[in-house]
């Protein structure tokens, strides 16, 4: 399977205020991966939220958005890390939108059309 990304994607970040979620950022900072935009999901209970995103020595203040139907769409990638009934429930609708889906969940590990 392959699939080729704008040079400066739509990025979402499912899980945003978890652990993973962190290290997610960590590593896209640290990598200085190339984003157009990066908009932070999570529960309506983290909404509201903001996360610390330091890129090239500047922190950014990012809103956490509450994940709902719909809120994926438009995005290039999409990266989740919110656990197994999250990605079940929202993946698949990213999926149709268009988005390569990174998901950490054990959700699809087995499924065959699902590269691990």
């Amino acid at each position: 399977m392959s699939f080729r990304l704008p040079s400066e994607p739509r990025v979402a970040m499912v899980g945003a205020t978890g652990a993973v979620g962190h290290e997610f950022l960590r590593v896209l900072a640290q990598r200085h991966f190339p984003m157009a935009e990066l908009t932070l999901f999570a529960s309506a209970r983290s909404a509201g939220a903001r996360v610390t995103f330091t890129r090239d020595g500047r922190a950014h203040e990012l809103p956490v958005v509450p994940l709902e139907e719909g809120s994926l769409a438009g995005f290039d990638l999409v990266f989740f890390s919110a656990g197994k009934s999250v990605s079940k429930a929202f993946a698949p609708a990213a999926l149709a939108a268009g988005a390569v889906v990174v998901d950490n969940s054990s959700a699809f590990r087995m499924a065959p059309e699902c590269p691990l």
